[in-house]
């Protein structure tokens, strides 16, 4: 598919792309936007130039502060939308090309938080990383837990401390059982981790009560993003017994901040690992459900600026299923709305580069990460910036992810 608009080459947002976002710029109030090559479209514009006529959406859903109105549309409407920019941006004669006012340079604009999440829940969907951790502080030879293999794992987050691409982190403080001592202290994290993962948005309302087939689950996801869930593993480490994660976890995750639909993906489809034992009937699939996408983490230094590539993974390698978590979710009754936020969990591969967070790479500490400016880490250090990156890739045609990107500042 040619376009008319200059693409650079490896450019995550090609024409067959084509993700949603919310940009402002010093000019305009924040936005709807699609990212293509280095630019935005501002879809207000577009709206304005009449070329959603035939869909008649109010200028309020783009002149907006998320995504959400526009979301709760309905796929017939947002995908059409999506559908009418591409074609735009394939005719020479389009209204696109012919505005001045529909185009934006992504260096002149300021990318923010794409949803407002209501509810957030993180799974720990990997086998490779649960057995892994399993492997760490349990027992090697049965690291998994009995219920591991017959339902997606996963907890309720945070949703207030979910922040976009960009946004600085502080070091968390709290309670921390020192080795070799009987009472806890109270200090800031000494073993601050990230965790590579892949957040999708619910792009439909459920009703209470009511669950979600495998089949249906597609229709109730708007798109994904990159989701770094940072891990303070000292204070996770004493507080997680028996409710799970709390203050290890609720002081940040970063997404990016471009959605990408789950259409755009459609043609990077693949096969997933074997489940065995087989699963209960709800858990049943058809089809395929995991997505060749890869993904990888970089750590850069404030003070040498430069940056190192500490893993490389990717999403295929998924145990559990998007369609498996959001069946399983809702197998109790409970309601999933528009602009709630699921992360995969973990996304770790069998090699030991492949690892998703630095507690593996490191295995618990023991292991120095070599950098490439001569310094090592084994956990994230004060004024590190953490990198993630993700693209598909196939038949020459790229659909990408951009980047998610924050540093740890000390604790305050």
């Amino acid at each position: 598919m040619n376009t008319w608009i200059e693409i650079p080459k490896n450019s995550d947002f090609s024409i067959y792309n084509l993700p949603f976002g919310i940009f402002s710029t010093n000019k305009n109030s924040k936005r709807v936007g699609i990212a293509i090559g280095n630019n935005i479209i501002d879809l207000l514009a577009c709206n304005e130039l009449d070329i959603f006529k035939d869909l008649n959406i109010n200028n309020n859903v783009f002149e907006n502060n998320f995504l959400n109105d526009f979301i709760n549309l309905g796929k017939n409407k947002t995908n059409k939308v999506r559908e009418i920019i591409q074609q735009q941006l394939t005719d020479e004669s389009s209204k696109i090309k012919m505005s001045s006012v529909v185009i934006i340079p992504m260096n002149e604009a300021e990318m923010h938080l794409p949803v407002r999440v209501g509810d957030y829940t993180d799974f720990y969907s990997s086998i490779e990383h649960a057995t892994n951790i399993g492997s760490m502080f349990r027992d090697p030879s049965n690291p998994l837990l009995p219920n591991w293999r017959h339902l997606p794992v996963g907890y309720h987050g945070r949703a207030s401390s979910i922040i976009v691409s960009g946004i600085d982190i502080f070091r968390p403080k709290g309670q921390v059982m020192p080795l070799d001592s009987d009472k806890p202290v109270f200090t800031s994290s000494k073993r601050i981790d990230f965790e590579l993962e892949m957040g999708y948005i619910i792009g439909k309302n459920s009703s209470l009560g009511s669950s979600i087939t495998t089949d249906d689950a597609d229709n109730y996801i708007f798109g994904k993003v990159l989701f770094n869930d940072w891990s303070a593993r000292d204070i996770q480490k004493w507080e997680y017994v028996p409710l799970g994660p709390f203050l290890g976890k609720s002081f940040a995750s970063s997404i990016s901040p471009w959605v990408v639909t789950i259409e755009a993906l459609d043609n990077f489809r693949v096969a997933g690992p074997i489940q065995n034992p087989e699963v209960l009937d709800y858990l049943k699939f058809n089809g395929l459900k995991n997505y060749d996408i890869n993904l990888s983490v970089s750590i850069l230094p404030e003070k040498t600026n430069i940056e190192t590539i500490v893993c490389k993974s990717n999403f295929k390698y998924m145990y559990w299923n998007m369609s498996q978590q959001i069946a399983h979710h809702t197998i109790n009754g409970c309601n999933l709305n528009v602009g709630d936020m699921m992360a995969s969990g973990t996304i770790s591969g069998k090699s030991k580069d492949s690892y998703g967070s630095m507690l593996e790479l490191s295995w618990g500490g023991k292991k120095n990460i070599e950098l490439n400016d001569g310094s090592s880490r084994t956990f994230i250090e004060d004024y590190d910036s953490v990198i993630m990156r993700g693209y598909c890739e196939k038949d020459n045609i790229r659909v990408g992810f951009g980047e998610v990107k924050s540093k740890l500042l000390p604790s305050i």
